[in-house]
């Protein structure tokens, strides 16, 4: 890659943070520029929680090769900071619990603090001599064709010459805005009907006044009901406290004014949880918290010619609900430059990277919004369950079939998205088949039956 030494990337996020490190592998000169001031600026030495009780990420199988690719002392690190989560946790609306395990050999995802691995990456691309970090950097412009950056900082403008400009830059990205002036981008912007609210759980304290976790720290707890649901996970650290999220229609939040409105509303939903948090402080957050939107979104294509390439969820904001976000761009880090290592033209590889990867990147978009409807209603469902143990029980003594559940090839392969989507619908195909002929066959088993029992009623009438 001699073509182009070096490189601003914008954002310097987790994904952007990676970024950096994989460029600086490859003997980039990097410059990783972020809006707000160093993040680090805030931790507490030795650490692994970052301030607040925003919601962990949950880092998979995509992630962890996507930080293998950049180091494996820093992999091996991060996953040793993590809280293994071996499946859901189902609440009813009378406070009892099924847990429903992600895979059938033990497998899990990792909660891992967000604050605290944007750290973490940060702290390895400080350490690259070829890595320079700047903070409260806004962009401003970008000139493509005269390769040419603009940010705007407490000090006054700045511009800078760059071989290449990489949007990592989030969902609402200044760099795709400035990409959709000069290439013909194909955008979608899609807002589901549903805001969110974190409604954090306090750790449960003993008698001899000890904090424990008030919940079981390894499974996501779900409380489904239908049109909403709650969520929750551990957070890390010494805190044994539970970040929750309530996800819920605009029209639902609207309708509770008062503090007795939640009270009833909790009492009526999720009566298990008010014990957990106490009136008071769930009324307080409830109230105080803000209530954010879920954005999706798709583009196409990803860069201009070699000057520009767009990653993470600047390239494809999509909704919460399949965990993928944070490691679909790690794996969108670890793609570009396997394009980037089987093309000597930066273009060539650029473009490679758009036209495979686009396919992959709007089906996980699709997936992780029909995931919102699996998670508040279908994990009740018979038919899902009865589907997930089925797949789950052939993956397990017949594994050469080749049948797995979708959230298996999603959350602990590299099977790419797209491949992973069309086999689940081919399963979901093959299943109802099934139970069609299955329920056709004791259909057939029972007229046969009853006529049979006709016949004898009949004979036994004249005979007698």
């Amino acid at each position: 890659m001699s073509d182009a030494k070096t490189v601003a990337i914008v954002g310097a996020g987790p994904v952007g943070s990676l970024a950096a490190l994989y460029f600086a592998n490859d003997g980039w000169n990097v410059t990783l520029y972020d809006l707000r001031n160093d993040p680090r600026l805030e931790r507490t030495p030795g650490s692994t929680a970052s301030p607040g009780k925003s919601i962990n990420l949950a880092l998979s199988h995509r992630g962890i090769e996507g930080l293998k690719g950049a180091s494996t002392r820093l992999s091996r690190m991060i996953t040793n900071n993590v809280v293994p989560v071996y499946g859901r946790m189902i609440h009813d609306k009378k406070g009892r619990q099924e847990s429903q395990a992600y895979d059938v050999h033990g497998q899990h995802i990792n909660a891992v603090d967000r604050g605290w691995l944007n750290w973490a990456l940060l702290d390895e691309a400080d350490e690259r001599p070829n890595v320079e970090l700047k903070f409260g950097h806004r962009l401003l412009q970008c000139d493509f064709d005269a390769r040419m950056v603009k940010f705007i900082t407490k000090d006054g403008e700045v511009e800078v010459n760059v071989d290449l400009v990489v949007g990592a830059d989030g969902a609402h990205s200044t760099v795709r805005s400035q990409l959709m002036r000069v290439a013909k981008v194909d955008f979608e912007q899609k807002y589901i009907d549903a805001l969110w609210c974190e409604i954090s759980i306090p750790p449960h304290v003993t008698e001899d006044g000890k904090e424990e976790y008030p919940l079981d720290p390894n499974h996501l707890h779900i409380w489904p009901r239908k049109t909403f649901m709650l969520m929750s996970l551990a957070n890390i650290g010494d805190d044994k406290s539970f970040t929750g999220t309530l996800f819920m229609p605009q029209s639902n939040f609207d309708d509770i004014t008062y503090p007795q409105d939640v009270l009833d509303f909790f009492n009526t939903y999720f009566p298990d949880v008010i014990p957990l948090i106490g009136e008071e402080y769930l009324v307080k957050q409830f109230f105080n918290n803000h209530k954010g939107s879920l954005v999706s979104i798709k583009c196409t294509p990803y860069h201009y010619l070699d000057r520009c390439v767009l990653i993470g969820d600047a390239a494809h904001a999509m909704v919460p609900f399949y965990g993928q976000g944070m490691n679909c761009g790690f794996e969108d880090v670890q793609q570009l430059f396997m394009h980037m290592k089987a093309n000597n033209a930066v273009s060539s590889a650029l473009e490679n990277y758009t036209l495979v990867r686009r396919q992959d990147l709007f089906a996980i978009s699709d997936l992780a919004m029909a995931n919102y409807v699996e998670m508040r209603s279908s994990v009740t469902s018979k038919m899902y369950l009865a589907r997930k143990h089925t797949e789950e029980f052939l993956y397990k003594h017949f594994p050469g079939l080749g049948i797995r559940t979708l959230y298996n090839m999603i959350s602990f392969s590299s099977v790419p998205y797209h491949i992973a989507l069309k086999r689940s619908i081919r399963q979901g195909k093959l299943f109802r088949g099934a139970c069609f002929g299955i329920g056709l066959g004791i259909m057939g088993v029972a007229a046969y039956g009853v006529l049979r029992f006709k016949k004898a009623w009949h004979g036994w009438l004249w005979s007698s």
